[in-house]
């Protein structure tokens, strides 16, 4: 394998630049020349392609996003866009290619390693954290610290004004951004779309807070949660508990920003274990790291098979609050 390609699919997210550097450097020093695809899926049928060198990917480390762009292609979604996706990679002669992404990438980038027998490695990065084979996601970390300084903020501002804040983060199907930002940001409940919310307990936890003595709270809402956002939340509890309360979308703000030291390590790990993946022959698997160990995950087990949330995380936020 003498050329392989790179690119970026999806919602963004901090680290995927550092992951660009690792597959691009970690395949110049083994005599592979890497193609930088730009903008994802739609980049790669339009071919718009740039060739990456040492130098192209200097001082990204630190710079949150993805200098290659991205997108959602609903053109990879038909036959017809993945074989002439496929096309422009065999006139470019690109022997391998490394999808930087979600489930959503990994998908496509199974459907087109099927149909046109090209070696494709997938890159776990997003924030949600959803993607099953991998501990941790490329960017989750970054997304916690960004809504655990945010909340930081509110609480003073709860405590100054004695309020109940409901905080909506995003996990629109998953609630492992909620469940670490509520641990460590000491909220005293949190919604997750994995639990069923009862807002009848909800409200009983607050007039016992309030019956102790409690005259603030923070309410952590992952956007996905079966109740609605954190507006119809607050809403319902409102009905049953005549309160003051204040709501805080924190949204996109989470996808941004330089990635911390954690994600950076892991992007550097995992795109260096992409390159050598593709060049040892293994196909169609996405890599992770378990327990500490660089591993390999079949793309559809990426997607079929559920990563479960930490049930003692869960048990801790009721007792620490």
């Amino acid at each position: 394998m003498k050329k392989i390609g790179v690119l970026t699919s999806g919602g963004d997210s901090p680290g995927m630049n550092a992951a660009i550097r690792a597959v691009v450097r970690s395949a110049l020093a083994k005599g592979v020349s890497v193609v930088g695809i730009c903008r994802g899926f739609a980049g790669l049928i339009e071919r718009d392609f740039t060739m990456l060198d040492s130098l192209a990917v200097g001082n990204i480390i630190q710079r949150g996003g993805t200098i290659l762009k991205t997108s959602r292609s609903e053109k990879f979604k038909t036959p017809e866009g993945r074989e002439r996706a496929a096309d422009n990679l065999r006139r470019e002669k690109v022997e391998g290619l490394v999808v930087i992404g979600g489930d959503g990438s990994f998908r496509g980038a199974w459907e087109l390693a099927k149909e046109h027998d090209i070696p494709i490695v997938g890159i776990p990065a997003t924030i949600d954290n959803d993607i099953y084979g991998t501990d941790y996601t490329i960017g989750f970390d970054t997304a916690v610290n960004t809504a655990l300084d945010a909340i930081d903020r509110i609480r003073d501002t709860a405590l100054s004004f004695e309020r109940i804040f409901f905080i909506e983060v995003m996990g629109r199907l998953s609630g492992f951004i909620a469940l670490e930002v509520g641990i460590s940001s000491g909220a005293e409940e949190v919604l997750l779309p994995e639990l069923k919310t009862d807002i009848d307990e909800i409200c009983r936890d607050i007039r016992e807070g309030l019956r102790r003595g409690k005259r603030s709270y923070i309410i952590i809402v992952a956007e996905g949660d079966e109740q609605g956002g954190a507006f119809t939340v607050a809403e319902k509890v409102k009905k049953k508990i005549d309160i003051e309360y204040r709501v805080c979308i924190l949204g996109h703000v989470q996808r941004g920003g330089a990635p911390t030291a954690i994600d950076r390590i892991l992007a550097s790990k995992l795109g260096s274990k992409a390159v050598e993946t593709l060049l040892e022959g293994v196909r169609g698997v996405m890599v992770g790291e378990v327990n500490r160990e660089l591993v390999t995950t079949p793309f559809p087990d990426t997607w079929k098979k559920k990563k479960p949330i930490d049930e003692e995380l869960v048990r801790l936020i009721k007792v620490l609050s």
